[in-house]
């Protein structure tokens, strides 16, 4: 049986935040591996949104443009997470969503803490230093373990380059998502 999903738009705040594995048990539950250690975003928001997987798993999971999924539960399980909706009856409908991507809107995350930002919020923010000198656009963010490093993209002598800054305390004195800009202690040759 498949899935009893409603076509949707894809919002235009729509992050992706994983990806359904596999179906989990007989009753309809699937598993969903998170993009992210501290998956919050799938917690907090009952309404997923599906896009077909880039590579099709199998043929029954073939279908054209965004789905809903209405979520009635979602919980941790081991390294994942497992979720169940009313519209997933048995286990083959949970298989048929095998691959599929899930974004949430950006809207639904929760709040982050004050001086916790979510990565997404970060990439292609603009990075000066103390001295108001341009270091570079936030690109991506790797994280290392330990801490959070942002990758940033800049431009020298015609060319493009990459800059490493790490994102502590220690080097990173603001970041204002209002106006785009983190301020770093943290100079050019570095």
């Amino acid at each position: 049986m498949r899935p009893l999903l409603d076509p949707a738009e894809l919002p235009a705040d729509a992050i992706e935040v994983g990806r359904i594995a596999d179906a989990w048990g007989i009753k309809g539950w699937f598993k969903v591996l998170p993009h992210s250690a501290s998956p919050e975003a799938l917690f907090s928001s009952k309404r997923w949104y599906l896009l077909p997987p880039e590579r099709p798993v199998q043929a029954t999971s073939l279908w054209t443009g965004a789905l809903l999924l209405k979520i009635r539960e979602a919980k941790d399980h081991s390294d994942s997470i497992v979720a169940s909706s009313a519209d997933v009856p048995d286990r083959n409908a949970a298989e048929a969503l095998r691959g599929a991507r899930v974004f949430v809107p950006r809207s639904s995350f929760p709040t982050a803490a004050p001086d916790e930002y979510y990565w997404v919020d970060l990439i292609g923010l603009q990075v000066v230093n103390r001295e108001g000198l341009a270091m570079g656009q936030v690109k991506d963010l790797l994280s290392t373990g330990p801490q959070t490093v942002l990758v940033l993209a800049y431009s020298e002598e015609g060319k493009e380059a990459e800059r490493m800054i790490p994102f502590v305390a220690a080097f990173v004195d603001a970041v204002d998502l209002a106006a785009r800009t983190i301020t770093v202690d943290w100079q050019t040759d570095y």
